[in-house]
């Protein structure tokens, strides 16, 4: 960018003005915006993730597409851990996954390694593997994340894709009968229900006393865009926790199958191919997504080829 020149005042009796100095934004183009699906997700380019987080103008642009589309996609970030996590750390405070291991260069980056060469450091995935499920990231936390920002560092030569659903489109498609039903109706998440069942008994009585169950509305209303969202998840969610009114109900003799059937119901809204996006990944592909809008499934079909990927956490805040 070019200063422009400052008039000079050519009288004897006043000194000249010294030239304006013009620094050029960090932004040279404008974001370029490719819509993916009618639904859900849009790819952005001409911009450097590195860069925008000096920018506060391309971090706020790019803040209202990600509320808009609920997952970005950049093609071609060639940054290092530490600029993914600067660039996640404009959006929201950061914070370590509770049960995995964080990137020895930057501290609040999950690794989700697959099939690396023996002795390299391993990731979440290779202890515990929950990819292929349906799921918001960590909702048996009070606070479930706000959101997440995934870079590929490398990727099977095919297969690995990523999928996301839009749960504000699931809630709004459902009957309006079904929609009156779970109205004022919470649900329990557990991490002991995704991740036990691979662990031995102490472990696991260690990680439930660790990390307890949470309980959210079954509908929350989502903090910056005021949409009602459907937060259920086949991962996470375990149960209605006000379905009945047991004042009403006699013990052992009233059981019946609803509020499973329901449950069931709603989770498996996510699968609904109209309300999705689907990402294959290169290397140097970064996602960004809002976890109180969607849900993702990381389809594992790419059996023993590695696969390292960088995930930053979108610190979040209790759900209403």
């Amino acid at each position: 960018m070019t200063a422009t020149a400052v008039p000079q005042n050519t009288s004897s009796q006043t000194a000249p003005v010294a030239p304006a100095i013009v620094r050029p934004s960090v932004r040279q183009h404008s974001i370029k915006v490719e819509i993916c699906t009618p639904a859900i997700g849009a790819e952005l380019s001409n911009i450097s993730l590195a860069d925008a987080a000096q920018d506060p103008e391309a971090i706020a642009e790019i803040r209202a597409l990600w509320l808009k589309h609920k997952v970005l996609f950049f093609r071609d970030q060639n940054i290092t851990p530490m600029e993914q996590q600067n660039f996640a750390a404009q959006f929201a405070g950061l914070e370590a996954h509770p049960l995995a291991p964080s990137h020895p260069e930057a501290d609040k980056l999950l690794m989700l390694y697959r099939n690396l060469e023996p002795g390299k450091p391993q990731g979440f995935v290779e202890k515990a593997s929950r990819e292929n499920t349906w799921h918001a990231d960590v909702t048996y936390k009070k606070a479930p994340p706000r959101g997440a920002v995934l870079r590929c560092e490398l990727g099977p030569e095919t297969g690995g894709d990523t999928i996301w659903s839009n749960m504000v489109m699931a809630y709004e498609k459902l009957p309006e009968a079904i929609k009156q039903r779970i109205d004022g109706l919470y649900a329990k998440h557990s991490a002991e229900h995704a991740f036990g069942a691979q662990m031995p008994i102490a472990d696991r009585h260690a990680m439930a006393a660790k990390n307890p169950a949470a309980e959210h509305p079954v509908v929350l209303t989502h903090p910056e865009t005021g949409e009602k969202v459907l937060f259920v998840n086949s991962t996470f969610t375990t149960h209605f926790s006000n379905f009945y009114n047991f004042e009403d109900i006699r013990y052992g003799q009233d059981f019946m199958p609803e509020a499973h059937h329901l449950l069931n119901y709603l989770a498996f809204q996510a699968a609904i191919p109209e309300y999705q996006v689907r990402l294959k990944w290169r290397t140097n592909t970064v996602a960004m997504w809002d976890n109180l809008q969607v849900q993702h499934y990381a389809v594992a079909d790419y059996g023993n080829e590695p696969r390292k990927m960088l995930r930053a956490t979108l610190t979040g805040a209790p759900l209403v």
